[in-house]
This record gives C-alpha cells, sequence and structure tokens, in this order.
C-alpha cells in the first residue's frame, strides 16, 4: 500500500518544481509562457497541429486585455490571423494554481508503478467513502486535459490503453450481457503489498445507483483520444490496431439499425453525468451533443481500411442527419417558443408543423419568463408528445465546441448565459440544469430522491467542474469575458471551501449537503479553465470547425440581428 502513494508524493514534489522552473524561466509571469495565438475558427486540424506543436513565439502587446477585443479584430502574424492581446490576470497566477496542482497530483492513481488515472474525491473528513476512491472516466476527462496542457501525456495515455483492456472484460448485469463495445462507469486498482500485485476492478453499471451502464463514458474515451493526438502530434496510439477496434466497437453499438426513426441516440435515465433518475431518459441533449462529437472524432482518426470505410459512411451520413435534427427541433429562442404556442395538434401527413405532437398546454409557466427575446437552447429532450423545456450546461456546451450548434446558434447559447447571468451562474458557476424540480414534479419525476432535493446536486445544483467547458465555449465564441467572470467567482471561494463536488441553492451560495471535499474533477476544472484563458489555442484539443455541407436551409428563428 505504501509504495503507491510513495510515488505519487514524488511525483507531485518533481512537477511542482518544474512547475517552480517554468514560473522563473518565464519571470514569474506564468506557468508557461504564453505564446503566438490563433483564431481557432480560422483553423484546420494540420494547421492547429502545426501551430500547437510548434508555437511562433511574439512579443505580446499589453495595451488592450483579452476581454476588450474580438476575434474579428485580431491581427495577422506569419500569415496566420494571430491575437497580440493579453490576459489581463493570467501571467501572475492566482494562489489557488499552485494549490489545485498539488490536490492533482496527489489523486493520481497508480497501476504496476505507472499513473493510469485520478480518483473522483480525495475526501479526508468523509467517514464513507462509496466509489469516489475510483477512477471514473467522465470523470478524469478534465484531469486529462489538464495534464496534456502541462506536457504530461503519459497519463493520459496509459488511462486510454487501460480503459480500452477493461472493454475487452466480459460485462454481465444480472445475467444479462453488455454490447462488447460498452466502455466502464469507473475501476478501482487493488494493491496487494502482500504478494506485491496490482489488479483491477471495473463497473460496468453493475455498482452503479439504479444499476444503469454509462453512454457516455465510450462518448467521452473516443473525444479523448482525439484531445491526446492533437495536443501530442502522436498518431501511432490511434492508429494502433487495438485503438481502431475500440472505437468501432463502441459505435457499432450507436450506429446499429433498429426501430427508432429519429437520428438521435435513444437512452435511459441515469446513463451520464446526470446519473440518477431525473426525467431525462429518452433522448437527453447531453448524450446527443456527445455522441455527435464523438462521430466526428472517429471520423478524423479511424483508418480508411475496409473495417473503418463502412463505418466513415455511417458516421457521415448520420452525422448529416443529425445536425438537422438537433438544430431544427431542439433548438428553442423566442421565435420558436411563440410557435409552439400555437401549434395545432393531432395533425398528420407530411404536411403536420407540430410533428412531435407537443401539446401546447404543457409548456412550463417559468419558461415564457426565462426566454429573453435575444439568445435561445437546446432544450433537454423531445420525444413524441414530450419537450423538456429545462436548460443543461453539458450539453449547450458540448453542442458548441463540437458545432453541432450553428455559429448564430452558439451565439445565441451565449446571449442567454449573459441574459440570464443570475439563474444559469449565480454565485458559483455552472448550474447544471435550471430549472430545479420542486414539489409534486419532484416527488414524480425523481422518484422523492433525497440527493435531488430542489437547488441539489443534479437538480439544479451548481458544479465547479462545468467552468472548463464554460471557458472553452466562450473562447471559441469570441466571448472570453463570460469566462473571466465566472472564473472569478470560482476563485473567490473554491479553494476556501476546499474544492467541493457541488453547490446548492438558487444562487449556488451553499456546499452542496453531502458534496465531497477535495473532488478532483472541481479541482482539474478550475485548472483547465485558466490554461484556457492563459493559451486560447488549447481549446483546439476539444473544439471542431462546422463543416459546410452540414449546414441545412432552416426554417427557425435563431434570436440574432
Amino acid at each position: 500500500m505504501d509504495r503507491p502513494k510513495k510515488k505519487v508524493v514524488l511525483r507531485a514534489v518533481n512537477s511542482m518544481s518544474s512547475l517552480s522552473t517554468s514560473v522563473k524561466e518565464n519571470g514569474g509571469k506564468g506557468m508557461r509562457a504564453v505564446n503566438s495565438l490563433t483564431s481557432i475558427s480560422e483553423l484546420d486540424d494540420s494547421d492547429l497541429l502545426a501551430l500547437l506543436v510548434d508555437r511562433p513565439r511574439v512579443k505580446l502587446e499589453r495595451k488592450n486585455s483579452y476581454e476588450e477585443k474580438s476575434f474579428s479584430e485580431l491581427s495577422l502574424y506569419d500569415g496566420w490571423e494571430t491575437p497580440t492581446f493579453s490576459i489581463s490576470d493570467s501571467f501572475d497566477p492566482h494562489p489557488m494554481v499552485s494549490k489545485a496542482w498539488e490536490a492533482l497530483f496527489r489523486s493520481q492513481v497508480y497501476f504496476r508503478g505507472q499513473p493510469v488515472g485520478t480518483i473522483a474525491a480525495y475526501d479526508h473528513a468523509s467517514e464513507e467513502v462509496l466509489n469516489y476512491d475510483q477512477v471514473f472516466v467522465r470523470d478524469f476527462v478534465p484531469s486529462a486535459l489538464a495534464f496534456l496542457m502541462n506536457g504530461e501525456p503519459d497519463i493520459v495515455k496509459n488511462f486510454l490503453l487501460k480503459t480500452l483492456q477493461i472493454q475487452g472484460h466480459e460485462k454481465k448485469i444480472d445475467r444479462f450481457k453488455l454490447g462488447d463495445g460498452a466502455m466502464p462507469a469507473s475501476f478501482k486498482v487493488l494493491h496487494n503489498p502482500i504478494k506485491k500485485t496490482d489488479s483491477i476492478i471495473a463497473d460496468f453499471g453493475e455498482s452503479a445507483i439504479g444499476r444503469v451502464a454509462p453512454v457516455d463514458s465510450g462518448f467521452w474515451w473516443i473525444i479523448l483520444l482525439r484531445a491526446y493526438t492533437k495536443s501530442t502530434g502522436d498518431h501511432s496510439l490511434a492508429e494502433r490496431p487495438e485503438c481502431q477496434k475500440g472505437m468501432r466497437l463502441i459505435l457499432s453499438l450507436c450506429l446499429s439499425e433498429g426501430f427508432d426513426t429519429f437520428p438521435t441516440l435513444l437512452c435511459a435515465d441515469g446513463c451520464s453525468m446526470i446519473d440518477r433518475r431525473m426525467g431525462v431518459y429518452g433522448y437527453p441533449i447531453e448524450i446527443q451533443a456527445l455522441f455527435f462529437m464523438a462521430l466526428q472524432s472517429a471520423r478524423s482518426m479511424l483508418k480508411e481500411d475496409a473495417e473503418g470505410k463502412e463505418f466513415m459512411d455511417k458516421i457521415q451520413k448520420r452525422l448529416h442527419a443529425m445536425s438537422f435534427h438537433m438544430r431544427s427541433y431542439f433548438w428553442l429562442d423566442f421565435q420558436q417558443l411563440n410557435d409552439i404556442y400555437r401549434y395545432k395538434t393531432e395533425e398528420y401527413s407530411h404536411t403536420a408543423v407540430n410533428k412531435f405532437n407537443v401539446i401546447p398546454d404543457s409548456i412550463p409557466d417559468w419558461v415564457f419568463d426565462f426566454m429573453p427575446l435575444q439568445g435561445g437552447y437546446f432544450v433537454g429532450n423531445v420525444s413524441p408528445a414530450r419537450m423538456d423545456f429545462r436548460w443543461f450546461a453539458l450539453g449547450n456546451c458540448i453542442a458548441i465546441l463540437s458545432s453541432l450548434a450553428t455559429p448564430e446558434q452558439s451565439m445565441a447559447i451565449m446571449d442567454l448565459i449573459e441574459a440570464r447571468w443570475d439563474e444559469l451562474v449565480g454565485e458559483m458557476p455552472l448550474k447544471i440544469c435550471y430549472p430545479a424540480l420542486e414539489s409534486h414534479e419532484w416527488r414524480i419525476v425523481t422518484g422523492c430522491d433525497p440527493k435531488n432535493t430542489r437547488w441539489s446536486y443534479h437538480n439544479g445544483g451548481s458544479w465547479p467542474v462545468l467552468l472548463w467547458l464554460l471557458t472553452a465555449a466562450s473562447i471559441k465564441t469570441g466571448r472570453p469575458q463570460i469566462a473571466r467572470r465566472a472564473i472569478d467567482l470560482a476563485e473567490a471561494r473554491l479553494l476556501k471551501d476546499g474544492w467541493p463536488e457541488y453547490y446548492d441553492g438558487k444562487s449556488g451560495r451553499f456546499i452542496g449537503k453531502q458534496a465531497r471535499k477535495f473532488q478532483t474533477w472541481s479541482i482539474a476544472g478550475y485548472l483547465v479553465a485558466k490554461m484556457m484563458m492563459e493559451d486560447p489555442t488549447h481549446v483546439g484539443m476539444i473544439s471542431m470547425e462546422e463543416e459546410k455541407h452540414m449546414k441545412p436551409v432552416l426554417n427557425r428563428s435563431f434570436s440574432w440581428c
């Protein structure tokens, strides 16, 4: 038991020493020197990769802050559209940064002497460990991005390969076998100090609340593989036969043809970050956005051999259908809300306007006051006679980063966040969903879940980990002032409060009643947000651009001037 702990401490000390050296070399002005930056919207994959690997160094002007310039105002350098701005305070790291790195290194998990992930939480005060001492696939993503941005890709590579090996394990829940492509929700490393051996126990949902297998784990794995490839320039990992097979197995689960008439992916409640009963069964926005992003990521890495070519054709067809479906039927703004309000029901044939037979009387009262004249978002769910009007943070941010949202829709989402700042951000970024379910609706939808009471946990709670997604979306849309404002809120409390898992209350004022302290993805999410603000080219690891041939003609308002 002592050996891995010593290695973690040693790695943390060495890494912090490197951090100190880097700060000294840069004149005490941040962990890394800020180099030439390029507008994300102007780069293709090869250009961005070249920029990340071999960035030209320029002397930055400090006359105007990052917040004061839009991407369209940036000057040209060496043929690229390169900003000459600075971020006002990123050159002098906040005291939280070093503390965050110490905590992140301490959370590393080792398997046979090699780091393979980070535990979910390192809470000394909690008497119940539960499964917070495990490595969760979705939880590790922000940690992985932080390590990649800090030039430490080995732990990410080890994680990708280890979870790929676990994918090959037999997966049974109550004598029922899961699909071959299913990725684990989490895994735990067991150390035997007597035999001096390490072993892994994986959870595919058989130990989860409600016994639901994760749908998002496979998507995050593919997205992280692309992020690793773009960050390191190492294509050999994605080209390995086992990685190619792993991607195909994941995709085969999701691209299979059946009875569903929608291009979106049908899912159970609890299959994603919201892993408890919250009424997000059907076609939740989070899963659709991640599915869309994973398809794009896989398409950029699959080999065009006999097996890969078949999947490439399926991916292209699904992407085209999904982009039309999501942009048309999941999108809501003031004009579209007014159209739904006037819908006729019981329409038949191809001429029907109300294609899903949504009853106008089912529109909740809150959405009429919530919707600004300018701004919009992708609703939580759409299915027959059902439209979940709730706003979900992760799905909308991923929609921006994956270009599932058009540029106009992306700007409208950011408009909404600014217009409804108090509701969606409040005193601690960021609300996982809005609004909370209350009273009778809470009893029916959540099954009286005592952890998901109103404005707590998944039911309108505020999750600091979402800060990195908001930051990435803000940078991509050329509105980093939104991220700056959110980061300032986080820096006022996160360290002092002990890096909680989530916050409670309508404005996120209180530490969650059952929130773990030293929650690793709260720590990593903050670091990723800070590094993205320091060097916006990092967004290229997780951002994708819209393809012209996937732009459908939409008869929808997007709430822009």
